[in-house]
This record gives structure tokens, C-alpha cells and sequence, in this order.
């Protein structure tokens, strides 16, 4: 089944929800779906542009709003504008539906719609290093890494393999599970890897182990397993 009109569907509801609730807004359809070149794995990017003086309280029901799309599972904010008074990007992740349409919201006032620097280097904008969660950052970098490796950029996964593990603290090359192969490849296969990083993710913050689970299982579905004396294979 083509799911592309499901999420084409998806993003005008997000649209159509977010203008309604917030006279004077606009909403703007950002990266590959503006582009015209989405595939399956293409996530939704939004921005939503607001009059200043609704800026705060726009993001303050922002999730409320978007439940009347459909239930949403989380919503994360960039620490870098967590705390900006014009600027902020949410990670949106709607329940019982494929990890890799997660909503990345832009929101932004009016007065700086047209500034992509605004805020950018801004230390104050910025959320203290224990304001955010790393591990779920980390599970974020998991779902990036198979979609990586389902559009065949192997390089891009592995950057994103090894910054999760840095993010958490946990060592990419640490012991045979985290080992390359002359190639570059992780010796225990893509998926081995995805896993160990998604588990060790929810085993410092375990709330996040349902989301991890998924995301295995996201893997299995779209990531070569490495077959027992040879190189990784359907």
C-alpha cells in the first residue's frame, strides 16, 4: 500500500489545525515534501509562522492542538531554542504511526519569520545540558541511522551510530558489539549495532523503552542482518 498519500493527509490536517487555532498565523511546508522529493522514509517539516504577541502562548497548546489531529506519543524541543523568545523547533511524535513521519515544527514570531540566524548563536536561547533528555535525542539518532541505511547512505548512519553513543556516553567502539571490520562496517552487523544503542538508551531513562522497542523493530524490517561468515545480507 502506498502510504504516501496517508502522510500528504497527515500534513494538511497539521496545517489546516495549526492556522485555525491562531488567527493571523500561516503555516509553510518545508524540506523534501516542499521539494518534491519525499520517499517513504521522509519525515514532515512545518513552520508556523505567528504574530508575536501569540508566540508564547501558541507553543504553550501546541500539543493540545495537535491531539486534534490525532494522539500524540511526545513532543521534544531543540535545546538549542529552548528558551528563545521567538524561535523554536518541536520534535512531534504521533502515536501508532511509522517512526519516520515524525512533525518537526518550526515556530516562529512574525517579526523573525524571514531571519534564519535568529537566536542561532545565543547562548541564552540555549537549554542547560540537564534540561533535555540525551537518550531520547540518542533513540532519535536510531531512527535516523535506519532510515540511513534504508536509502543506502551507510556513512550518514554510521555518524549518526557514533554521536547517539556520545551523546549517552556510551562507547560506539567499545568491545566486539561496537568493533568495524576492515570495510567500516560494524563487525556485529548494522542491526546488532541499532540495537545496542537503542537499549542502552532506554536503560538510562526507561520510560523510553517502549519507543526503543519500536525502533528495533523498525530495523529488522529495513536493515540487513550479517549473515555468519559473510557480509550483511536480506
Amino acid at each position: 500500500m502506498d502510504p504516501e498519500p496517508d502522510r500528504q493527509a497527515l500534513t494538511h490536517a497539521v496545517r489546516a489545525v495549526l492556522e485555525r487555532d491562531c488567527p493571523g498565523s500561516r503555516t509553510l511546508l518545508l524540506g523534501s515534501l516542499a521539494a518534491g522529493t519525499a520517499d517513504h522514509f521522509s519525515d514532515i517539516d512545518v513552520e508556523w509562522v505567528v504574530p508575536d504577541e501569540a508566540f508564547a502562548a501558541c507553543l504553550a497548546r501546541v500539543a493540545d492542538v495537535l491531539r486534534r489531529v490525532r494522539p500524540v506519543a511526545a513532543v521534544r524541543c531543540d535545546p538549542d531554542y529552548r528558551h528563545s523568545d521567538r524561535r523554536r523547533l518541536l520534535f512531534v511524535r504521533f502515536a501508532e504511526l511509522p517512526l519516520f513521519w515524525r512533525l518537526d515544527l518550526s515556530v516562529r514570531a512574525e517579526s523573525v519569520a524571514d531571519d534564519p540566524d535568529y537566536d542561532r548563536q545565543n547562548p541564552r536561547a540555549r537549554a542547560r545540558d540537564d534540561a533535555w533528555s540525551r537518550p531520547a535525542s540518542a533513540l532519535a539518532n536510531v531512527v535516523g541511522a535506519v532510515k540511513a541505511l534504508a536509502r543506502h547512505r551507510p556513512e550518514d548512519a554510521r555518524g549518526l551510530l557514533d554521536r547517539g553513543f556520545a551523546r549517552i556516553g556510551e562507547p560506539p567502539l567499545a568491545g566486539a558489539a561496537g568493533a568495524r571490520d576492515a570495510a567500516g562496517e560494524p563487525a556485529a552487523g548494522w542491526a546488532a549495532e541499532i540495537a545496542r544503542l537503542a537499549w542502552a538508551a532506554a536503560r538510562q531513562e526507561p520510560e523510553l523503552g517502549p519507543l526503543a522497542a519500536q525502533a528495533v523493530e523498525l530495523a529488522t524490517r529495513y536493515v540487513p542482518t550479517r549473515r555468519a561468515g559473510g557480509p550483511e545480507g536480506g
